[in-house]
């Protein structure tokens, strides 16, 4: 039993470093097809909409549910290993590019929601903790491209002299390994309940319980937040370092690593306290702190103030803006239906990944109509939903 935690959280960074290994790699890949810059916004896209679809499709057929979470795993992290590493044929024009990581994404969708699963039916007790861990590595997994190309723009880094082919090669074998792990060290948990047949009204179980639907709604509006939050942090950087003579050296990549791996700690750390003082209260607390950084982020990112001052600031939004994830997956999973919880939270991830686009897109219009400051001010709408979610009505009650 000591060994289950420790396997899924390894298989989950091993496989989900594919979510963005076409990042670390976007600006060969869009000149090796003759395209512009704004090419790596569509490889972005292509991944996120095929985790949508993906998500879509694998709680209609109720695949975690009717099938073993282990097996469901171990194959879909061999099709997106297989799908990531389709980048590197010769001869592959943009749409063969953007179809592996659509189909990339797609297969995602049987990784990071299933991997929940999995935690969840091992770890009825102190599920807060053990999805601290999981989206810990989920974490440090989204920051790992960034990584990459920090080392790779780094003075003297030996990762210079790499193919970009390395890259994708590299996250598909350790994606392929971490599959391959779970599959041999990870049977099904003694609190699974199989469902034997399709049901499609499965769908929306779950939603007929007032303590699911307000934890699905906190979910929903930390996800209007997150991954937003994290998509600008290269952009918030460079504005920055504009603003700030004394920066201009600093290595961006480096420091966007930094900021959204520092993310993982948040994770672990609530998911710590959660059992101290339960999974609702610590994640309000998230919601709270990541809501005050939106709304000091004008005076903050005004371009006022010591060079360091800006890198600070959205490093402790880079600890809270994710430390509640872990902590309301904890809460949809103990209100889902027992029978369709892998069905509950795939569809939950897929509506919230669905809304991130929204979000995304939004914010990217507010950039080209307001000054940079002022951007990301909207983004403390999604706290605000997710505290009355919480909260509203006291409809969440703990187990």
């Amino acid at each position: 039993m000591s060994r289950i935690l420790p396997t899924i959280v390894l298989a989950q960074f091993c496989c989900t470093s594919l979510w963005f290994a076409g990042n670390a790699v976007a600006p060969e890949l869009a000149a090796r097809v003759g395209q512009p810059a704004g090419f790596v916004a569509a490889l972005t896209s292509a991944v996120q909409l095929g985790f949508i679809g993906g998500t879509l499709v694998f709680a209609l057929l109720a695949l975690a549910d009717r099938f073993s979470p282990s097996r469901v795993f171990f194959a879909s992290a061999l099709l997106a290993a297989g799908c990531n590493l389709a980048l590197n044929l010769p001869g592959l024009g943009a749409e063969g590019l953007l179809t592996a990581r659509v189909l990339t994404g797609f297969f995602l969708a049987g990784i990071y929601p299933v991997g929940m699963k999995l935690a969840a039916d091992y770890y009825e007790a102190g599920l807060g903790r053990s999805l601290g861990f999981l989206v810990g590595a989920l974490v440090l997994g989204t920051a790992f491209p960034h990584l990459l190309r920090g080392l790779l723009a780094a003075p003297g880094g030996a990762g210079g002299a790499l193919p970009w082919q390395t890259v994708t090669t590299a996250t598909s074998a350790l994606a392929a390994l971490g599959g391959t792990a779970l599959l041999l060290l990870v049977p099904d948990g003694p609190f699974r309940r199989a469902g034997q047949r399709l049901r499609p009204a499965a769908l929306l179980d779950g939603f007929r319980e007032p303590g699911f639907r307000a934890a699905a709604l906190g979910y929903f509006g930390h996800m209007w937040e997150l991954y937003t939050f994290w998509a600008f942090v290269p952009m918030i950087l460079a504005v920055w370092r504009a603003a700030h003579p004394a920066a201009a050296g600093a290595n961006g990549p480096l420091l966007a690593f930094g900021i959204i791996a520092v993310g993982a700690l948040g994770c672990v750390g609530a998911g710590l306290l959660a059992q101290r003082r339960g999974a609702r209260p610590v994640a309000a607390g998230a919601l709270l702190l990541s809501g005050t950084c939106c709304l000091l982020s004008p005076l903050v990112l005004g371009g006022g103030g010591p060079w360091w001052l800006g890198p600070a600031f959205l490093g402790f939004w880079g600890l809270v803006v994710v430390a509640d994830s872990p902590l309301l997956s904890t809460l949809v999973a103990q209100h889902a239906p027992p029978a369709s919880r892998g069905t509950a939270l795939t569809l939950v991830t897929c509506l919230g990944f669905a809304l991130t686009i929204v979000s995304l897109q939004f914010t990217s219009w507010l950039a080209a109509h307001l000054p940079a400051p002022y951007v990301y001010l909207p983004l403390a709408l999604g706290p605000l939903l997710g505290l009355w979610g919480l909260f509203g009505r006291g409809r969440i009650v703990e187990s």
